[in-house]
C-alpha cells in the first residue's frame, strides 16, 4: 500500500450513467487504477455520489430523521459562531494589533476567512452530498490511500481532543457572575461539570427538540448583538451625554499598530475562533433535504449575519470605551462596554444573563455537530465497538459520541489545574486542526482531478473560484507559520509562563501519535498475527443505520474473501452478464459488477 500516484492515468473502466433509486439495493462499482468508487444515492433528495469505496457506505435513509431546514442550518452555524467570543476577544484583539483601525481590518479579514472556507467546504459537499460528518468525509475522499489513514489519523485526533473543557468554564464563571459569588476552582470546575451535564442531556434525550431549543437561543443571541449595535449607533450620534467624545477612538485608527508578528499571529487565532462554526451545518448534510441549494443560501445567510453585527458590535465598543481601557478587558469587553453606556447595576446583569444564553446554545451547537462528526468516524470502522459509536438508540440520538464528548469534557474540565496548565490544553488543539485544515484545502484539487477522470457528465452543484480555494490555502499557511514567530517579551513571554510554543510541538506530537498508530494497527499487528483488515457493511439497527466494520481476515482466507466481497465489503450478488450490459450500452471491457 504506497502513496498513489495521483496525476498519473491508469486505465479507467467506466459505466454508463445509471438512474439509481434510492430505495435500490444494487451499488454500482467503477473501477479506476487502484481505486475503486461506489456510486450511491441517500434519501435526502441529493444526486448521486462517487465515492471511493475506502469510505463508509451511505445510508439510504437518515437513522437520525430530516429535521434540519433553512432556519437550523442558519442557527447551526450562528451558534457555534457566536460563542462568546464576541463579548471578549475584540479586547484581546486590540490589545495584540495595537490601533482600532488595524484590529477592524483582522475582523474583515475574520468575515472573508469563513466566506472563503464556507464555499471550500460547500464545494466537497457538491461531492459528497449524502453523508454527514464534513472533514471526515472529505479528508476521507481526498486521500484514500494509503487506505484508512486519514480515517484513523482524523479519529485519534478527534478522540483525544473532543473536549469543550473552555466553553463549560465560561459558563459557569458567568452563572457566578450573575449570582455575585466569587468561587474556588472546585467550585468553579463543579458547576462547569454540572452546565455541560444539562447541555449533553438535553442533545442526547431528543433530536428534534434540541434543535428547536438552539434555534431559539440562536434569536435571543442575534437579538442581543443587535441591542449592543443599535447602542453603539445611538453613541456614535452623539446621545449619550457622559460620553462626549465617541468618535476619539476612530481619529488616528492606526496609531499603535504593532510589527510583532506573535502578537498578530495571536490576534488572528482569536478572530479564527470568533468565526469558528461556519461550517458546522456541514456536519449534518445527510439530515438536510435538498442539502446543497439549502446550505448554499442560508449557510452564506448565517455568516453575513453574523459578520455584519461583529463588526457593528466592535464599533459600539470603540465609540463607547476609551482604547487603553478597552484593550485590556480581555474576558470582560462587553461588560466594559455597558458598563461605560448604562452604568453598573441592572443593565450589567442582564448582560451576564445573555452571555450566559449565548454561551449554553454555543454547546449545545458544538455538540450537535461533533456528535456527527464522531459518529461517522465511527461509522468508518476505525474505532473499536463500532455498533455503540453508530447507533442511535434508545432516543434516536447518537448517544455513543454525545457520551465521548462528556466524558473527555469532564476529564479536562476535572484533571488539568487552573492556570498556564488550563490554556495549554485549551489551545493544543488548535495547531493539528490547523494542518487538517490545510490538507483538506488541498484536497479539493485532488478531488476535481479524480471526478474529472470518471467523467461524470456534470459538474458539481458548487464550485468554488480558484482564487478562493488559494485564498483560503495561504490563510491556514499562515495559520500555522505564525505561532513560531516568538513574542516580544522573548520565549517565555507569551500567553503561559513556560516556552511560547509548546503547545504547536506538543499538536505537531498528536499527529505524530496518530500515525504511528496507523502504522501499528494496519501493518505490524496484521503481520505479526497473520491476517489482513477487510471492511465489511454493518446494518446496526432498524433505524437506517448502517456502517463499516473491519475484521481481521486470516491470511489462508484472503483470497476467497475477496472474491465472495467488492471493494467496499459487500458480498457480491451477482456478475451482470455480457448480454445485459451490451442492451445497458455498456462497453465490453467494462468492469463493472451489482453488489447487494
Amino acid at each position: 500500500m504506497g502513496l498513489p500516484k495521483i496525476w498519473s492515468r491508469p486505465e479507467t473502466h467506466e459505466v454508463q450513467p445509471i438512474d439509481i433509486d434510492a430505495s435500490n439495493s444494487d451499488v454500482s462499482v467503477i473501477r479506476d487504477g487502484n481505486l475503486a468508487y461506489t456510486v450511491e444515492k441517500a434519501g435526502n433528495g441529493s444526486k448521486p455520489s462517487y465515492q471511493e469505496a475506502v469510505g463508509a457506505p451511505v445510508e439510504l435513509k437518515s437513522p437520525l430523521g430530516y429535521h434540519v431546514g433553512w432556519l437550523t442550518v442558519i442557527f447551526l452555524n450562528v451558534n457555534q459562531m457566536i460563542g462568546t467570543g464576541i463579548f471578549s476577544s475584540p479586547g484581546t484583539i486590540l490589545n495584540r494589533t495595537g490601533s482600532v483601525g488595524l484590529a477592524l481590518i483582522y475582523w474583515t479579514i475574520g468575515f472573508l476567512l469563513s466566506i472563503a472556507g464556507f464555499s471550500v467546504y460547500l464545494e466537497l459537499a457538491s461531492y459528497f452530498p449524502n453523508r454527514s460528518g464534513s472533514e471526515v468525509v472529505y479528508l476521507e475522499q481526498e486521500y484514500p490511500r494509503p487506505k484508512h489513514f486519514f480515517p484513523i489519523t482524523f479519529a485519534v485526533y478527534s478522540v483525544i481532543l473532543s473536549f469543550s473543557s473552555s466553553n463549560a468554564i465560561v459558563l459557569a464563571r458567568y452563572l457566578y457572575q450573575i449570582a455575585g459569588a466569587t468561587p474556588t476552582d472546585w467550585q468553579l470546575k463543579g458547576v462547569a461539570v454540572a452546565g455541560y451535564t444539562v447541555a449533553s442531556l438535553c442533545v442526547i434525550l431528543h433530536n428534534k427538540y434540541s434543535l428547536w431549543l438552539m434555534n431559539l437561543l440562536g434569536a435571543v443571541k442575534i437579538i442581543t448583538l443587535i441591542f449592543i449595535s443599535i447602542t453603539g449607533l445611538v453613541v456614535l450620534g452623539g446621545n449619550v451625554s457622559h460620553i462626549p467624545d465617541p468618535g476619539v477612538n476612530f481619529r488616528n485608527s492606526f496609531e499603535g499598530t504593532t510589527t510583532n508578528g506573535n502578537d498578530l499571529a495571536v490576534a488572528l487565532v482569536n478572530i479564527v475562533f470568533a468565526y469558528a462554526g461556519y461550517s458546522n451545518a456541514f456536519n449534518l448534510v445527510n439530515e438536510i433535504k435538498n442539502p446543497i441549494p439549502t446550505l448554499k443560501k442560508n449557510g452564506i445567510i448565517s455568516i453575513v449575519v453574523v459578520g455584519v453585527l461583529y463588526m457593528f458590535c466592535n464599533i459600539a465598543y470603540f465609540a463607547s470605551v476609551p482604547k487603553d481601557e478597552f484593550a485590556k478587558s480581555k474576558e470582560i469587553a462587553a461588560g466594559v462596554f455597558f458598563v461605560s453606556v448604562f452604568g453598573k447595576g441592572s443593565a450589567e446583569q442582564a448582560l451576564n444573563v445573555l452571555v450566559l444564553l449565548s454561551a449554553f446554545s454555543n454547546l449545545l451547537a458544538v455538540l450537535i455537530g461533533q456528535s456527527r462528526v464522531i459518529r461517522e468516524i465511527g461509522r468508518q470502522g476505525v474505532l473499536p465497538f463500532t455498533e455503540f459509536w453508530v447507533s442511535t438508540k434508545p432516543f434516536g440520538t447518537p448517544f455513543g459520541p454525545y457520551f465521548l464528548k462528556w466524558l473527555m469534557t469532564f476529564i479536562m474540565i476535572v484533571a488539568p489545574p487552573a492556570g498556564d496548565a488550563f490554556q495549554f490544553v485549551v489551545s493544543l488543539g488548535t495547531y493539528p486542526n490547523g494542518i487538517f485544515q490545510l490538507a483538506l484545502a488541498i484536497g479539493v484539487y485532488f478531488v476535481r482531478y479524480r471526478h474529472n477522470r470518471l467523467e461524470r457528465g456534470t459538474r458539481p452543484d458548487f464550485r468554488t473560484w480558484d482564487v478562493v480555494l488559494i485564498f483560503y490555502i495561504l490563510l491556514q499557511v499562515y495559520i500555522i507559520a505564525t505561532p513560531w514567530i516568538p513574542p516580544k517579551g522573548g520565549p517565555y513571554a507569551g500567553e503561559v509562563s513556560f516556552w511560547y510554543a509548546t503547545y504547536c510541538v506538543a499538536g505537531i506530537g498528536v499527529i505524530v501519535l496518530c500515525g504511528i498508530y496507523y502504522v501499528f494497527w494496519v501493518y505490524l499487528l496484521p503481520r505479526w498475527g497473520g491476517y489482513k483488515l477487510r471492511p465489511e457493511i454493518l446494518d446496526v439497527d432498524d433505524t437506517g443505520a448502517t456502517t463499516h466494520r473491519l475484521i481481521k481476515v486470516p491470511l489462508a482466507e484472503i483470497t476467497k474473501w475477496d472474491n465472495e466481497h467488492d471493494e467496499a465489503g459487500r458480498v457480491r450478488r451477482r456478475h451482470v452478464p455480457q448480454s445485459i450490459r451490451s442492451s445497458q450500452g455498456g462497453d465490453s471491457n467494462d468492469q463493472v459488477s451489482k453488489v447487494a
